[in-house]
């Protein structure tokens, strides 16, 4: 059985969650989260866009493997592996991923949209 988590869920098992495609060659996976927290999956293909956008969330970004050319307010720099990056409300970001990796993304406060049709 595969399940979005809910709210204030204390154990949330990977094998369990839904990946959601958000993009051609992107996945994302939904993991614990409240009402201030929100910890997401993020997983791309060679060659993906995050497309450019902003949000009302704070959000670090931990690499977990693969490589990405990450623009943030406008910089683009090349992170890799056990890079961090931080993404203020409102700051313009995306990126494209280089070599086929996966991000984890905290973001404060949770984002209700991602849960919306749930």
């Amino acid at each position: 059985m595969h399940f979005y988590p809910e709210k204030h869920q204390r154990w949330v098992e990977y094998a369990q969650t839904i990946p959601e495609e958000t993009g051609p060659g992107v996945t994302r996976r939904i993991l614990a989260y409240t009402d201030g927290l929100m910890c997401v999956e993020n997983t791309f293909e060679k060659d993906a866009v995050g497309a450019l956008h902003s949000h009302p969330h704070t959000q670090i970004t931990y690499v977990l493997s693969g490589a990405f050319a990450f623009e943030i307010g406008g910089e683009t720099r090349i992170v890799r592996m056990g890079d961090t990056l931080l993404k203020e409300d409102g700051v313009v970001h995306g990126c494209r991923c280089l070599e086929a990796g996966k991000l984890l993304d905290i973001f404060v406060p949770m984002r209700e949209d991602f849960l919306e049709g749930k």
